[in-house]
């Protein structure tokens, strides 16, 4: 069960990551800044982290899983915003649920983690 719950939280951790490299890299860059400036604000956080989960090293889950809450805050913020937008499921509304799908699912399987250990 451990391990299952190891495989689930890196796997969505780097399904979020991946996310965000292609929402903020190629699909949506925001025009006004420097490109991959938000690709680098948003990953580089994540990128921190992810060497002690590779290594299941427990203070590396415990820091990321309050890492992700703030895209978590980002993810319902978003789609909160965009929810009058006929036109924004294609888009950043999806965008923004996907990435709070991801989150919860890695929150979650992550304490699950770390409270059988």
């Amino acid at each position: 069960m451990n391990r299952w719950l190891h495989n689930i939280s890196l796997g969505s951790y780097i399904a979020l990551i991946f996310l965000f490299a292609l929402w903020e890299g190629w699909l949506a860059p925001f025009p006004r800044l420097p490109p991959g400036f938000l690709l680098a604000v948003k990953t580089i956080p994540l990128l921190v982290p992810l060497f002690g989960l590779l290594r299941n090293n427990t203070k590396a889950y415990l820091w990321s899983c309050l890492l992700v809450l703030l895209y978590f805050i980002e993810g319902v913020v978003l789609s909160y915003s965009y929810r009058h937008d006929p036109w924004a499921f294609d888009g950043v509304r999806l965008y923004a649920m996907l990435e709070t799908v991801l989150v919860v699912i890695y929150f979650t399987t992550a304490l699950l983690y770390l409270h059988r250990r």
